[in-house]
């Protein structure tokens, strides 16, 4: 027969090890953002500060797939930068592997005078 210490040890760790990839899932499989609006990542769109759209798809890209069992891998692209106006939103483009296309809406979530927080569909 098992030792009940024994059991409640392994069923206590598989326990504990299971929280923790369920946080750090949870973690890197975020899709929001918050960005400086400095003079390195900021353009203007229609006379608005606007986050370029090379960080925007940069951003989006590495936590679109961050980890192997989250998202599909794929190469973002964006049309034009994201304006820092709160409800804003943006399509980009990932392109998967096999060369299919998915669309990734974009929406400014809140903005100060420094930066930009916005999230992204995955």
């Amino acid at each position: 027969m098992l030792d009940t210490k024994f059991v409640v040890g392994v069923v206590g760790g598989a326990t504990a090890v299971l929280v923790l990839g369920g946080l750090g899932t949870h973690r890197f499989s975020g899709t929001e953002s918050t960005t400086e609006l400095d003079q390195f990542d900021t353009v203007m769109v229609d006379g608005h500060k606007a986050l370029a759209p090379d960080i925007v798809a940069g951003r989006t890209q590495s936590k679109y797939h961050p980890l192997p069992w989250v998202g599909v891998k794929v190469s973002v692209s964006c049309p034009t930068g994201l304006k820092a106006i709160t409800g804003t939103t943006l399509t980009c483009t990932g392109k998967r592997n096999d060369g299919t296309t998915i669309d990734i809406p974009v929406t400014v979530t809140k903005v100060t005078d420094s930066h930009i927080t916005w999230k992204f569909q995955r």
